[in-house]
């Protein structure tokens, strides 16, 4: 297969797949023993490239162990109101205190996040699981054997990551507070 067919075909399948693409899913599907990772990458990042263009209304955007195609965030309101979406599902404070605690401290157990939180954390890990932002990671070895929470693929692919690691530092969020303030 010609690079022109090769990077044609890679784009078709980023506009019609569910979710991320692993560059594995790829070969497999293009490769036929011709087309290693190497040439898939590098198609990849010519999309990329020529998909960063300010006038281009489509990205490539690397996240949870794949690739994505996503539209620009200045289109916003353009799609909203082309697909008659009046307003986003957002999440609560208490789900982003949860989230927040669970991918900075993973594995965690609901105990440790009430704690951490101060309040009974319960019904909010159960929404986020339902919404699958978290996902079961065993049972921790004590006493009871309270389960242990993780994030999961769908909360990397909410928020733009390709691995947890990626997630700022808390540390160098908090304002240094001899710092003027403007």
């Amino acid at each position: 297969m010609d690079r022109e067919t090769l990077t044609a075909s890679i784009e078709a399948i980023l506009l019609t797949a569910s979710g991320p693409v692993a560059v594995a899913a790829l070969v497999e599907t293009l490769g036929d023993g011709e087309v290693d990772e190497k040439a898939i990458e590098s198609i990849l990042e010519s999309i990329e490239v020529s998909w960063t263009r300010p006038d281009s209304g489509i990205r490539l955007e690397k996240v949870a162990g794949g690739w994505r195609c996503v539209t620009p965030a200045t289109l916003d309101g353009v799609l909203r109101s082309y697909h008659g979406i009046a307003s986003r599902q957002r999440l609560s404070q208490a789900a982003l205190e949860v989230l927040a605690i669970v991918a900075h401290r993973q594995p965690v157990t609901l105990p440790e996040i009430n704690f951490i939180r101060g309040t009974n954390s319960a019904s909010v890990v159960r929404t986020l699981l339902e919404r699958r932002l978290l996902r079961l990671a065993g049972r921790k070895k004590v006493v009871g054997k309270p389960f242990l929470y993780r994030t999961s693929k769908e909360f990397l692919v909410h928020f733009g990551l390709e691995r947890p690691e990626d997630l700022p530092d808390p540390e160098e969020m908090v304002m240094d507070e001899s710092a003027p303030v403007e």
